[in-house]
């Protein structure tokens, strides 16, 4: 009897074994802990992070930000572009795009509120070349409290956003979305040079932007985003001043432009009526056929990701059989 259960007990303890050691056909859990844990990590590694800024300082980042500050809506934009919505506290008065920045707190303009700025506590606050020597102080005040600012370049051209893009994504972390993000506008960029090279010179057309109306009237000249876009075009800017000088109404109708382009809309009311109604200007080439648009002032000036779509949108006032 007692081998017998001797024996019995064996078989028992082998059938237990071989239960454990048997292979399951349910599939593995996924960790999904550890795979968050790794991804924290692989962030971590790349901080801290030393990078110069526009005013050639350099600039130390302890750790991926958390909590982001931008002091201009092109650095907004950007930031929101390479998914940095959630981290952005604070955006400045005169943000607007994307939606959501509505929901964000506001610090002020260029007169920062240094002390709101503050309390948000951020990690790092992304200032801009344009308003640095304006806003030093204020700047100052908040390396004193030690927060990292960093200083992202004024852009006057497509290669200059494309390279505020690679910065602003190397200080937050983001360097691989800002890559792709300027693959993305270059490729699309080159879209549009290849359709407008379809364009035969004797069909170029003279353009005249207006930034803002009469009787203080002044237009983008060169130097600017919007003649850098004319000139992918294959259009020529009838104003050969640079930046944005103030015009003559005269001097208008005697370089009698082909297309009038006008970005005050957000402020003026009916800007197309209001040129195709001047005094004087009814035989200007424009006026005649009807060719005036107002288009997004932010599109087309605003040096952040959407500057492409502002090319199309000028491509497809200026060239509408083009650009359909």
């Amino acid at each position: 009897m007692k081998k017998l259960y001797s024996l019995f007990f064996a078989l028992l303890l082998a059938i237990g074994v071989l239960a454990g050691c048997g292979a399951s056909t349910e599939e593995p859990k996924k960790n999904t802990a550890s795979e968050g844990n790794q991804q924290a990590q692989e962030e971590k590694a790349d901080f801290p992070v030393t990078i110069k800024d526009a005013l050639d300082n350099e600039v130390v980042i302890e750790s991926k930000p958390e909590k982001i500050v931008s002091l201009i809506p092109s650095n907004t934009e950007i930031s929101f572009a390479l998914g940095l919505g959630n981290e952005i506290v604070g955006i400045s008065d005169y943000d607007n795009y994307p939606a959501e920045t509505a929901e964000k707190e506001k610090i002020g303009a260029m007169d920062f509120n240094v002390e709101k700025i503050i309390s948000l506590k951020p990690n790092l606050v992304l200032a801009h070349e344009s308003g640095a020597n304006y806003g030093e102080a204020g700047l100052q005040q908040l390396r004193d409290a030690g927060i990292a600012v960093f200083i992202v370049n004024e852009a006057k051209n497509f290669d200059d956003v494309f390279n505020s893009i690679n910065m602003i994504g190397t200080a937050t972390g983001k360097k691989d979305e800002a890559e792709q993000l300027v693959e993305s506008m270059r490729a699309k960029l080159e879209e549009i040079k290849e359709k407008a090279k379809t364009i035969k010179d004797e069909d170029r057309k003279k353009v005249f932007i207006e930034v803002a109306p009469a009787p203080e009237m002044y237009a983008a000249g060169t130097n600017t985003f919007m003649n850098e876009m004319l000139s992918i075009l294959h259009a020529d800017n009838i104003i050969t001043e640079e930046g944005w000088p103030k015009v003559d109404p005269e001097a208008i109708i005697e370089k009698n432009p082909d297309v009038i382009i006008t970005t005050h809309g957000y402020y003026t009311e009916d800007p197309v009526g209001n040129v195709l109604g001047r005094n004087g200007w009814q035989e200007i080439n424009a006026v005649k056929n009807n060719q005036v648009v107002d288009v997004d002032s932010d599109m087309v000036n605003r040096s952040g990701p959407r500057l492409v779509e502002g090319v199309e949108l000028l491509a497809k006032a200026i060239y509408p059989e083009t650009f359909k």
